[in-house]
């Protein structure tokens, strides 16, 4: 190694950030026009390791600062580059997903510069330099607080300062589990979120019955009457099937008063009279529609197709009367979002409330549109609820264009909710680290 190497200096600003904040890699004291690999390496508490990395020229002063990658795991110019395409590392066992658990630590991320355009074998090379960075969902301040009130299974995330916040219930899909990654990192921009895990609650845990429509409205009184939370100003976060139960509850709860709506990769398509039970076991009878690619990796995108024109299989998106957030990926394999988006905008000009209707739709984008710089995972296994199978769930998605749809969409959803809940001030209590 040349001994000016040994000099190089590597820096990540800020090295303390939320997940959804950019940050700037800068190497100096390079050799000008040398070869540099900068690689990030993040073990997930599951002990799986990801790895990216980009390969890079430094310039006549031996500094590399916003240059394009010229191959790597991403190329170009790409601020963040080094999180958005993280990868398991060769050898990883097939269909990992990076999905956060443990939202009151960081993820930490170690990023290194290795002389050379190196592509495998880092754990046998010594890096020039290297930093830890760490990416927060819970900015400082905010609180995490477990709600079994009225028998929920949930987690109230309220930001910092004294509120009142505006209130936020959010839904994931068919995978059941208290995710809360997504709450945390909302209440972070201001709003008092509220995960809720509604497919596999201590309720069903422990009786082996699903929860019922009343248990949405639960959580909402909850939410709707802490004293720190604005009972007048609530929206509904759902993906996938926690679109389902995002519409069914705005359209039809007499108790459920909302202010917005966002659903992600989901459909109207359902039951209108079922319960989480029979709208599940609706999706369940189509189960003969499955398709399995080449790899054997399961899409269930035909299961909803074509889309019904029977009234009673449809929830009434012409009677919603708050405004509605569309987000659609448009190589989503595993819903038919856009189909299901086309429909619903068909419905709400018919019924003349399709004012209240913004789409978002991403060419080559999948299914699990996540907060920005999410590692994309175009499949992965999954367990589903009502089956308890493993199977590898083919999600769909480009990893580039995905990237960039969670990332705008991401932006949007966040005025979009401001608009609507804040009437378009950005919270006072939003706070960096």
């Amino acid at each position: 190694m040349d001994r000016k190497q040994c000099c190089v200096k590597l820096s990540v600003q800020p090295s303390r950030g939320l997940m959804d904040e950019k940050f700037i890699v800068l190497v100096q004291n390079a050799l000008p026009g040398s070869q540099l690999t900068i690689r990030a390496l993040h073990q997930c508490e599951d002990g799986h390791s990801w790895e990216a990395f980009g390969h890079y020229t430094a310039d006549t002063t031996g500094t590399i600062n916003e240059d394009p990658s010229i191959h790597g795991t991403y190329s170009g110019v790409e601020q963040m580059g080094l999180l958005w395409s993280l990868r398991p590392i060769p050898g990883s066992k097939p269909g990992l997903r990076m999905r956060k658990k443990n939202i009151q630590t960081p993820m930490e991320v170690t990023v290194s510069v290795y002389q050379g355009h190196q592509t495998e074998g880092f754990a046998d090379l010594v890096p020039l330099s290297g930093v830890v960075v760490e990416r927060w969902y819970m900015a400082p301040g905010v609180r995490r607080i477990p709600v079994t009130e009225g028998g929920l299974t949930a987690t109230l995330f309220l930001p910092s300062g004294p509120g009142p916040f505006p209130g936020l219930l959010d839904l994931w899909g068919g995978g059941g589990q208290l995710v809360e990654y997504r709450a945390a990192l909302l209440a972070s921009h201001g709003f008092a979120s509220m995960a809720i895990d509604y497919l596999t609650s201590k309720f069903t845990m422990k009786t082996g019955k699903m929860v019922d429509n009343q248990y949405f409205e639960t959580a909402y009184r909850v939410l709707q009457q802490h004293p720190q939370v604005c009972g007048s100003k609530i929206a509904m976060i759902g993906l996938s099937f926690g679109t389902s139960m995002t519409l069914k509850m705005a359209i039809y709860s007499e108790v459920i008063k909302l202010s917005a709506a966002v659903c992600i990769s989901g459909s109207h398509v359902q039951p209108v009279e079922g319960s989480v039970e029979e709208i599940m076991g609706f999706f369940q009878k189509n189960a003969g529609k499955t398709r399995f690619n080449e790899k054997n990796e399961v899409i269930w995108r035909d299961l909803l197709l074509p889309i019904s024109t029977d009234p009673s299989l449809k929830a009434d998106v012409g009677r919603l009367q708050c405004p509605l957030l569309l987000v659609v990926g448009e190589d989503d394999q595993n819903w038919p979002a856009q189909e299901s988006a086309l429909d619903i905008k068909e419905m709400m000009a018919r019924a003349g409330n399709s004012h209240l209707l913004t789409v978002l739709s991403y060419p080559n984008a999948g299914h699990l549109i996540e907060p920005p710089y999410t590692p994309h995972a175009r499949s992965s296994t999954f367990k589903t609820v009502e089956i308890q199978e493993k199977v590898m769930c083919l999600w769909g998605g480009q990893t580039v264009e995905h990237f960039r749809a969670q990332e705008d969409a991401w932006k949007k959803i966040l005025v979009f909710l401001r608009e609507n809940l804040y009437g378009g001030r950005k919270p006072t209590s939003f706070s960096h680290l």
